[in-house]
């Protein structure tokens, strides 16, 4: 198990956080198959975690599909709200 150390580009990077209401929210990274079910304790503390589920756009276009801020502008623009960037 491999908490914020060097990743193998083979397998995801899945974004978890801390669960206890009494201390600071923190967030973390961990290295994991897709195969894996999530993990519910912190791997080195045993604190309880969740996995948090994140996205981008989703989308890859290729040669002469719409542009990134096309698609948004058809959408109706603006930010996704989820502070990646999309605006």
């Amino acid at each position: 198990m491999q908490v914020a150390a060097r990743y193998d580009s083979a397998m995801p990077i899945y974004i978890y956080e801390t669960t206890n209401e009494s201390e600071p929210l923190r967030h973390f990274e961990i290295q994991r198959s897709m195969k894996d079910e999530p993990l519910t304790r912190h791997p080195e503390t045993g604190e309880p975690i969740r996995r948090v589920i994140t996205g981008g756009f989703g989308y890859m276009s290729k040669g002469n599909a719409p542009r990134h801020a096309d698609m948004q502008r058809n959408m109706g623009g603006g930010s996704c709200g989820s502070g990646c960037g999309c605006h």
